[in-house]
């Protein structure tokens, strides 16, 4: 680590947010001024994809640096295993605080901890539990449900303190609203997307975080940090704060992408997916055209929280000690492609935003540019890694840093990149009368060709050269015979690959194989003589 100046990390998290409702990606219907000077200030990458187009799975990969099928935490509700190392754990050992201000869809491994004697309330359960972050805010939203584990204490005691009480007020006033007769109604309900949260724009929970956020940066010390600032909108529920609800109307969306032939795919996965319910209702346009207006109001709200959090790094002179990486965890369909919420392996729920602002000197060369290498979300571990100057630990982490990237340095790159879909958990499953165990779905993109590979069914083929919307499904076409070979093998070599050996690093490998057997320990000799060939001798205490 660069011991003459401090550095630190933000690293800013969108949850659910397309790439192409950005206008530094090329949206025209939405306008991002404070993302697009981000993107103006270092690299955007253009080619950049999450592990799993799921929050949780998703950003269990980014914050430990290795795919789904490795971490184990496939689904929501999964926990990271005892023992999964994290980003936090490779930071605190760089001498690197590592600490929270916002969304994770973490949870504890109770059992885990349990077997092995560790209390959920001490430092280190405390951080098991947390995805091996330092909790400073945690925000994922809350619910009356003992079944799931949203957090929002933090922010419904911020209401509360403000006058905006109530059992749950993070249900009752950043998600409520009072519709034409006066009558308080939920966001949840899809028809009440169009009114007004019932929360002034000034206490919702993208303002309060960026609030939070810039308090933690302020009080920080001598000690470098790298602070994960995770917002948890424009996720629904879809409802935003005046006068955010309707600064877009059905007149300003892009043209819903999908076909007819889509609608009435014969593939019994796709078939599957658009008859599950969150897909029918975003196929009908009244449902469209009442809620992806305020989802853009949503993010045009972040976009304007960024740009408070940016003139503050401007005017308190954090631009030059710290690197800022803007990203999402997933996209939202949308209606696209005839389904809903965050599902598949379309660019617009698994091709996410990601930006990376350098500070360093090195990284001027690059500067507002684009890069198109396959990027993956398992690559910001790595990168943060090098940004401390720390050993890169390719036995652990499955992604690669993009470090020569920013500073323009050419290396050989990754030929294509993988997400993971556990559905196991899906209508759609069901309705399949799969086994659990068979519910799983691997995407093979080599930058042209998206191949997903579908347990006991033909795989999904699109060809993105030819056919960018990602409208034509071409897995039957006997033409395209060769490819899905090629990206067959492909997902086979990536599944040869270790991805458990964690705990020996191949320079500790090649030590143990040029020892041969460990001191004490001779197989196969016959004699001294053989030994002497290699340089062994029989213990002292067993000569005679």
């Amino acid at each position: 680590m660069n011991k003459k100046k401090k550095m630190n990390v933000l690293w800013i998290m969108s949850d659910q947010l397309r790439y192409d409702y950005l206008s530094c990606y090329g949206a025209t219907h939405i306008h991002t001024p404070n993302i697009d000077w981000l993107a103006s200030q270092g690299v955007r990458f253009d080619k950049a994809y999450v592990q799993s187009p799921v929050c949780g799975p998703s950003r269990m990969s980014s914050y430990t640096g290795r795919y789904s099928r490795s971490h184990g935490a496939c689904w929501n509700g999964f926990a990271l295993s005892v023992g999964e190392p994290t980003l936090g754990d490779h930071m605190r050992e760089l001498g690197v605080k590592c600490e929270l201000v916002g969304k994770t869809h973490a949870i504890p491994d109770k059992e885990g901890m349990a077997r092995i004697g560790i209390s959920p309330d001490s430092v280190v359960g405390k951080r098991l539990s947390e995805a091996g972050f330092d909790v400073v805010i945690r925000d994922d939203g809350t619910n009356h449900s003992e079944n799931l584990t949203r957090h929002a204490q933090d922010y419904d005691d911020y209401l509360r303190s403000h006058g905006m009480d109530g059992e749950n007020p993070w249900e009752e006033w950043a998600n409520s609203a009072y519709d034409e007769d006066g009558n308080l109604v939920t966001g949840w309900l899809l028809k009440n997307a169009h009114l007004p949260a019932r929360v002034p724009k000034e206490h919702s929970e993208s303002a309060w975080l960026t609030t939070r956020g810039i308090e933690y940066i302020e009080a920080q010390g001598d000690e470098p940090w790298l602070c994960h600032l995770s917002y948890i909108k424009p996720h629904w529920p879809y409802m935003a704060p005046a006068p955010y609800h309707n600064m877009y109307s059905a007149d300003d969306l892009p043209p819903v992408n999908r076909s007819d032939a889509e609608l009435q795919t014969t593939h019994p996965l796709l078939k599957a997916w658009t008859e599950m319910r969150v897909s029918r209702s975003f196929t009908r346009d009244k449902v469209r055209e009442r809620v992806a207006p305020v989802y853009m109001g949503l993010i045009k709200e972040l976009d304007d929280q960024l740009g408070r959090l940016f003139d503050y790094l401007r005017s308190s002179g954090r631009m030059e000690d710290t690197m800022i990486i803007f990203c999402s965890d997933h996209g939202d369909n949308m209606g696209d492609h005839g389904i809903g919420e965050k599902d598949l392996f379309y660019d617009c729920s698994a091709r996410i935003p990601l930006i990376i602002y350098d500070p360093r000197e090195q990284a001027d060369v690059t500067r507002g540019t684009v890069n198109s290498d396959l990027v993956e979300s398992i690559d910001l571990v790595p990168t943060f890694i090098s940004f401390y100057d720390g050993k890169q630990k390719p036995h652990i982490l499955e992604g690669r840093s993009l470090e020569p990237l920013l500073h323009g340095v050419t290396v050989p790159w990754r030929d294509y990149c993988v997400s993971e879909y556990d559905y196991a958990t899906r209508d759609s499953r069901v309705a399949l009368e799969f086994d659990q165990a068979d519910a799983r779905l691997v995407m093979i993109f080599d930058g042209r060709w998206k191949y997903v590979h579908v347990e006991h069914m033909r795989p999904l083929l699109y060809d993105l050269q030819t056919d960018p919307d990602e409208l034509n499904e071409i897995g039957d076409d006997p033409r395209y015979a060769s490819e899905i070979d090629r990206l067959r093998e492909l997902h086979f070599a990536w599944s040869r690959q270790h991805h458990r050996r964690i705990t020996k690093d191949a320079e500790t490998v090649e030590k143990m194989t040029e020892g041969k057997e460990p001191p004490g320990i001779i197989i196969g000799y016959w004699d001294e003589s053989e030994l002497a060939v290699d340089n062994l001798r029989v213990p002292p205490h067993l000569r005679g």
